[in-house]
């Protein structure tokens, strides 16, 4: 399709078919590795992610981005598809893959690794299959498995699994009310945004998992709202710059929270909509990157203990190899699967959550 003279809208862009998700997917997957690095190693400090925000570390901005890219996918695919082919859609895309992760960690990794004589008696280890294999909820350790390292969880990465599959539901079901459209979005979107913050401010220092639940569900809505409004938001370097100076500046303070949230919702559509060539357009390895990613450095730490990069290296290029089996055997057969519930596929590259 030809490029569309004057501002380009988010709409504009999306309409050219020609978008940079897969790899942008790919590189948040990647900063997980690079963030949890420090903490698995045990090692001092942060990566430069974490030293510039000051309150986010190289993960934690990652995990902001999937949720963007997801709400504004995920809001995408509801409005393609009959509520059938929604759910079949987004099942497919994220439960194959998690499934086969989660049965290797416990019946492969789990028995070669563990120092526990009553793993397989261990209500832990079919909790940890269960729960995870699942979406219930997420469970990190397996009986006597990585308990020696700095980090004794099987699988850190899995927390925002569960939050995904509630927000898929809740989108649907904001559907269903009628809430998804432009008329009837803006108000409750700003409301939960504002009701969020001042909850945040009133009961701070929140618990993890509470703080955790929040940032997700305010990005996932936020995304949500792009995609809603692509008709109107015009994609262009000059706000990004003016977020970052204003993040820079504010750097340390408690007014940091608005230009980063601001900067993370725009930059990331505007990175994915930036007109240079479309790279990984049929591939998606970010999934499989981030299921494998915690559970390969652990292993790397523990045959081969080093420094944060010395993790990093190793762990890319094994969790690679892992992602590029999971989606070559596991996530793309799952996704042709789809045409027998109907779904439709958009003009731009597959929907996936992180």
């Amino acid at each position: 399709m030809a490029e569309v003279a004057g501002p380009r809208t988010i709409a504009h862009a999306w309409d050219s078919g020609r978008n940079h998700f897969n790899i942008l997917r790919l590189v948040a997957a990647w900063l997980v590795i690079y963030g949890h690095a420090w903490p698995i190693t045990g090692s001092p400090g942060g990566d430069l992610i974490g030293k510039f925000t000051t309150i986010k570390f190289a993960g934690a901005v990652a995990v902001d981005v999937f949720f963007v890219v997801s709400g504004f996918l995920i809001a995408a695919s509801l409005q393609r598809n009959s509520v059938r082919g929604y759910l079949a859609s987004r099942a497919l895309r994220i439960v194959p893959a998690l499934v086969v992760c989660v049965a290797l960690t416990v019946f492969v990794l789990g028995p070669l690794l563990t120092t526990s004589p009553d793993y397989w008696r261990a209500p832990e280890t079919w909790r940890y299959l269960w729960s995870n294999a699942t979406l219930w909820r997420a469970e990190f350790f397996l009986p006597g498995v990585f308990s020696t390292l700095p980090q004794t969880a099987a699988n850190g990465s899995l927390w925002t699994l569960p939050i995904e599959a509630r927000l898929y539901i809740l989108l649907l079901i904001a559907s269903m009310l009628g809430a998804l459209t432009t008329k009837r979005y803006l108000v409750p979107w700003l409301l939960a945004l504002f009701g969020a913050a001042v909850f945040a401010w009133w009961r701070a220092p929140l618990p993890d998992w509470v703080e955790n639940d929040i940032w997700c569900a305010a990005f996932f809505i936020t995304g949500t709202a792009l995609w809603l409004y692509r008709d109107h938001v015009r994609l262009s370097w000059i706000p990004v710059a003016v977020l970052f100076v204003l993040a820079a500046l504010t750097r340390g303070t408690p007014w940091f929270v608005a230009p980063y949230f601001m900067l993370v919702c725009y930059g990331t559509l505007w990175i994915a909509f930036s007109k240079a060539p479309a790279r990984m357009a049929h591939h998606d390895l970010s999934y499989g990157l981030y299921l494998y990613g915690w559970p390969v450095a652990q292993v790397v730490q523990t045959f081969s203990p080093g420094g944060p990069l010395h993790n990093v290296l190793w762990t890319t290029l094994i969790a690679l190899a892992l992602a590029a089996m999971s989606w070559f055997l596991v996530e793309r057969p799952a996704l042709r699967a789809k045409r027998r519930f109907g779904t439709r596929t958009p003009q731009a590259s597959p929907a996936k959550a992180g």
